[in-house]
């Protein structure tokens, strides 16, 4: 495998673990992460990324929690905030659909992840919730795409996950630039 020396360290060291340890993160901490997505580039500056979240311990906390499908909430239950993030499907200078709203929110999502593990902290994205339900119980309008969810907390000991999910628990190998990247033509499977 060719190395790729300048080739940032937290970019090749972050994964996404499942294994918190319950412990509430602050306030600033989580802002902080906020703070990163911010600062994400955007077509015309638009920033169609939003962020709504529930920390546990307060009343927003189940409504997000009950969101998740069973086998999420299995880990999921250990964080300390559980995040989702949305996109404006429009432009607000002309109100004419953005055609990167979501290409420019997962710029957003990146930036929170990368600067979640840079301060010690698990960021984990999730697919499995119910879209349908965070739409209509989190009052969000059609104007705005539900893109995914994630889980945020302190990193936690393994032996805090189900048994099944302990073996899964570790970095995952990712695909070879030959099989991401071709030059002139369409050439993937």
């Amino acid at each position: 495998m060719e190395a790729f020396p300048r080739l940032e360290g937290i970019i090749k060291e972050r994964w996404s673990a499942r294994a918190m340890s319950g412990e509430i993160i602050s306030d600033h901490e989580l802002m902080t992460l906020f703070e990163a997505a911010r600062h994400a580039p955007s077509s015309f500056n638009s920033q169609p990324w939003r962020f709504i979240f529930a920390k546990k311990n307060t009343p927003y906390w189940q409504t997000f929690f009950d969101l998740l499908v069973d086998f999420n909430k299995q880990w999921a239950c250990n964080a300390s905030a559980l995040i989702l993030i949305i996109s404006r499907k429009n432009f607000e200078h002309n109100e004419k659909y953005s055609p990167t709203h979501s290409f420019d929110t997962g710029a957003a999502w990146e930036n929170l992840a990368l600067q979640g593990y840079a301060m010690g902290l698990v960021v984990h994205g999730i697919a499995g919730f119910n879209y349908q339900k965070a739409q209509a119980d989190l009052n969000i309008p059609d104007s705005y795409q539900i893109e995914a969810m994630c889980a945020v907390g302190k990193k936690g000991s393994l032996d805090v996950l189900p048994e099944a999910i302990q073996k899964e628990e570790h970095r995952r190998e990712k695909k070879s630039l030959k099989d991401l990247v071709s030059e002139g033509k369409f050439i993937f499977k």
